[in-house]
């Protein structure tokens, strides 16, 4: 199981909380797992979000696998390399 942090706008969609438990061994099980209890989301997954594991940020690395204890946030994707 990771803690997950949700930036406003997504957290608006996801119920209002900032902060989920979701149980998820990779970036894509997040995602999915997301979508089934928030279907709001699936749109801005679809548009992209930039996800930091303990300040590493990557964005279209989907098969990373996500450490129990990491920080782990959901961000706005941002253009650029």
């Amino acid at each position: 199981m990771v803690e997950v942090t949700l930036w406003g706008s997504l957290s608006t969609v996801a119920g209002g909380k900032a902060k989920h438990d979701i149980e998820a061994k990779d970036i894509r099980e997040l995602f999915r797992k997301l979508a089934e209890q928030y279907p709001g989301i699936e749109p801005w997954i679809d548009r992209g979000i930039a996800v930091a594991i303990d300040g590493t940020i990557y964005r279209d690395t989907w098969s990373k696998e996500l450490p129990p204890e990491a920080e782990i946030f959901l961000l706005p994707r941002l253009a650029g390399g």
